[in-house]
């Protein structure tokens, strides 16, 4: 063969290789997550739903999750089939759901489950997948008895509407919020069933659990339905740590590793952006001995992992208008700024998530 035939086949022949192995790492590069937002972010500027359903395709988002929604429509079937035809006509997916089931008295739970079937028919309406739900608000509201028994009561409110959520092709997604721990999640699931149930994935409600958002997505990502991204700081305090809720990218959280373990464990789900910002710092005075009566049953491993957090944190250095003050609305001449700063804190995360995290699938085609 001639030299110079060798090296024009030769040449070819990388060239081929190169192509196959571009192909290749093309073909096994995951998709992007749809991004959405999480309107409850927006509440102070009181927004009716097709406001907001406006506002987030003007953002070139994938979804939009209605969450406490201020809209005077809100559980009106009319209104719900307004809803669903808009969100059609922008491009979005669409999910919602209501609030708390745990009832503050043991034996009544006949209006929970009441709640949770109008909510399956407004759901199943609008065109949500799935219905939102959490257990409590927080530890120190739960009613009066042992662990156990309020997840066993969950449990059976979950499963009192399991026929209907079927019928109506929708999942009961239980939001992690700052009543249990994600292990008490999981045995949840298993208690309730996967069929009709499942998790609404928070990253910014464990830390008030004294739990790392990752164990939180490592323990329950495999039940998620839907991810929520919200940062926190979290930093020592004479008490024990210090908590507070930050625009996305401005806290402890790392949402690059979060990000990960989301498309190994549910790369299906829509992930929503949900910067809760203006509330101020919490204390989780842990060194008290009375702190661990609300966590009877927390891991040591786990609140190893949080306090690793704290270690490495620090208070929040960014400027916030504080709106959230315990016992008393904030007054009437702050309501411009924090109406500002929830508006101006989404898009910063928003814009996070695109350009740091590469989640989103519309706005990359704008």
């Amino acid at each position: 063969m001639l030299r110079r035939s060798f090296f024009r086949i030769a040449a070819g022949a990388l060239q081929i290789a190169a192509g196959a192995g571009a192909a290749s790492r093309m073909a096994g590069a995951a998709k992007p997550f749809p991004l959405g937002i999480n309107t409850y972010c927006l509440r102070a500027l009181r927004w009716h739903d097709a406001r907001l359903l406006d506002y987030t395709a003007s953002l070139k988002m994938d979804a939009i999750f209605l969450q406490d929604s201020p809209d005077p429509g809100s559980m009106y079937p009319a209104h719900w089939v307004e809803v669903r035809d808009q969100a059609r006509r922008l491009g979005l997916h669409i999910e919602t759901g209501g609030g708390a089931i745990l009832p503050r008295k043991d034996f009544d739970e006949s209006a929970s489950v009441e709640m949770l079937r109008k909510n399956i028919e407004r759901a199943k309406a609008i065109g949500s997948p799935l219905v939102r739900c959490l257990l409590a608000s927080e530890r120190a509201v739960l009613p009066p008895g042992p662990e156990a028994r309020h997840l066993e009561t969950g449990a059976r409110i979950l499963r009192a509407v399991r026929s209907q959520a079927l019928d109506a092709g929708v999942k009961m997604a239980v939001e992690v919020h700052k009543d249990f721990h994600a292990f008490q999640f999981r045995q949840l699931m298993e208690e309730t069933g996967t069929d009709f149930a499942g998790i609404y994935l928070d990253t910014g409600n464990p830390v008030f659990t004294l739990e790392d958002p990752m164990t939180t997505v490592e323990e329950l990502g495999r039940y998620a339905l839907t991810a929520h991204l919200r940062d926190s700081v979290v930093y020592e305090h004479s008490r024990g740590a210090a908590v507070q809720w930050v625009p996305l990218g401005e806290g402890v959280v790392d949402f690059q590793a979060i990000v990960a373990r989301l498309r190994e464990l549910c790369p299906s789900v829509y992930v929503y952006i949900k910067p809760i910002t203006g509330r101020p710092p919490q204390v989780l005075p842990y060194l008290e001995p009375d702190f661990w009566k609300l966590f009877p049953s927390a891991r040591a491993k786990d609140f190893a992992r949080f306090l690793r957090l704290a270690r490495n944190g620090h208070p929040y250095e960014g400027h916030v208008v504080i709106e959230d003050l315990q016992g008393r609305q904030p007054p009437p001449q702050f309501l411009e700024a924090i109406q500002y700063q929830q508006r101006e804190h989404m898009e910063r995360s928003v814009e996070y998530a695109k350009t740091k995290l590469d989640l989103g699938v519309r706005w990359r085609k704008a």
